[in-house]
């Protein structure tokens, strides 16, 4: 991720510019058509993310019937089957921790094929790895411990930049991802997703001011021409941070004309997430005869949870940047309560994991390979223990009746 300071930069200068061009672009989709614009030929691959759509129930039930398909028609032996949850949250270069955890529970021996998989920005770029299993654990290997920032984004020079729609051209990055999501590794993602499985990916819909939910397995499944081209698309909107990188445009229809929506990072509306908080598990289990089945949600926060102090020079540049790291950090721990508490209300079992407070190396680049492999080795280390999780958000455990405050459960009673 370029530096935060780059970004305020841009947006403080970029006042200077206002009236100074616009770069063209088809029309956006006009707010009454918003609920009706589909991607060509791909109803319902992407939806909004912040309600519970028809579209996404009725990809959960298309899910839970692959999942009994594949299991020879067989409910109880499905129900008798843990379903396991994995978000992994935003991150920048951070994403190394969340990739060496994952390569670390490998290693462990006990590391389960999760039935959903969720990611935002970083996250969204590990996610497809982490859905088709280990056999794709060198990759998050090679991409967390060896990426340089010149393999993901080249600078468009300050002026340049300040007229177009980001600092930097993420090309790079795209080339990149061409070269690992080949032809050979959607077909995977495709074979997983028949066995009832779902890879979903966040992006942010600038126009609509909306978070969008992108069906990748389901995209893999498809024959569309475009599939892949789509699929690279989603993850590098998914990663696109507003000011340093560009928004991926994505041309779509509604009542036969021709639109295009604005998709930057998913970390713009939450930074982690797991499923809309208005879909309730328990009704939805109880609904499809899926009541007695135990699941548990694993959520890996690529970034620190503790406050970082940090003196602040009193000028504009610092105080904004110290202010947006602040936010995404408070906003990070908001999106962990949201989770918690739906998991809480649907049964589900919450397991955390975070970047530890004492690790304290300072990377020296956006994309830094000497910081990177250290913090995929913290996490790698993480992974491969026998308790890598902790069981709520930070703060969250009510103080105890010796601090002369009632604990939850007493509360509660």
């Amino acid at each position: 991720m370029l530096h935060r300071a780059l970004i305020v930069m841009a947006a403080i200068v970029s006042c200077s510019f206002v009236g100074c061009g616009v770069l063209p672009r088809t029309p956006a989709v006009p707010a009454d058509l918003a609920d009706r614009a589909e991607l060509p030929g791909l109803e319902g691959i992407r939806v909004w993310g912040d309600t519970m759509s028809p579209q996404l129930e009725r990809a959960l039930v298309e899910s839970w019937r692959l999942e009994i398909e594949a299991a020879g028609g067989d409910r109880t032996a499905v129900v008798s089957r843990d379903a396991h949850f994995l978000a992994l949250s935003g991150g920048g270069s951070n994403g190394a921790f969340g990739a060496g955890l994952l390569c670390g529970w490998t290693e462990r021996g006990d590391r389960p094929a999760f039935k959903v998989v969720t990611g935002i920005s970083t996250g969204a770029l590990i996610a497809p790895f982490a859905f088709v299993g280990p056999d794709y654990d060198h990759v998050l290997r090679e991409v967390y411990t060896s990426v340089k920032t010149s393999d993901i984004a080249t600078s468009r020079g300050l002026i340049s930049g300040l007229t177009s729609d980001s600092l930097a051209d993420t090309a790079p990055l795209r080339r990149m991802l061409d070269r690992l999501v080949d032809d050979k590794f959607l077909d995977r993602v495709a074979a997983e997703y028949r066995k009832g499985r779902l890879l979903i990916v966040g992006t942010t819909n600038l126009d609509a001011q909306r978070p969008v939910l992108w069906r990748l397995g389901a995209l893999a499944c498809t024959d569309h021409p475009d599939k892949r081209r789509i699929f690279i698309d989603a993850l590098l909107a998914s990663a696109a941070i507003p000011g340093a990188f560009p928004p991926v445009m994505i041309d779509v229809e509604a009542d036969g004309k021709r639109f295009s929506e604005m998709h930057a990072d998913g970390g713009v509306a939450s930074q982690v997430f797991l499923y809309p908080a208005a879909f309730s598990f328990t009704q939805f289990a109880r609904q499809h005869g899926a009541g007695e089945r135990k699941r548990h949600a694993y959520v890996i926060r690529n970034a620190r949870l503790d406050p970082e102090w940090q003196s602040i020079d009193r000028r504009t540049l610092p105080i904004a940047v110290r202010s947006i790291d602040t936010l995404i950090k408070t906003q990070g721990v908001g999106d962990l309560y949201r989770i918690y508490l739906g998991c809480d209300r649907d049964g589900i079992e919450f397991n955390l994991a975070a970047i530890p407070a004492d690790f304290r190396e300072e990377s020296k680049d956006s994309f830094d390979p000497v910081y990177m492999k250290k913090l995929f080795d913290v996490g790698f280390d993480l992974g491969k223990s026998s308790k890598p999780w902790v069981h709520a958000p930070p703060g969250f455990a009510a103080p105890t009746v010796d601090e002369g405050l009632l604990t939850r459960d007493a509360a509660e009673r």
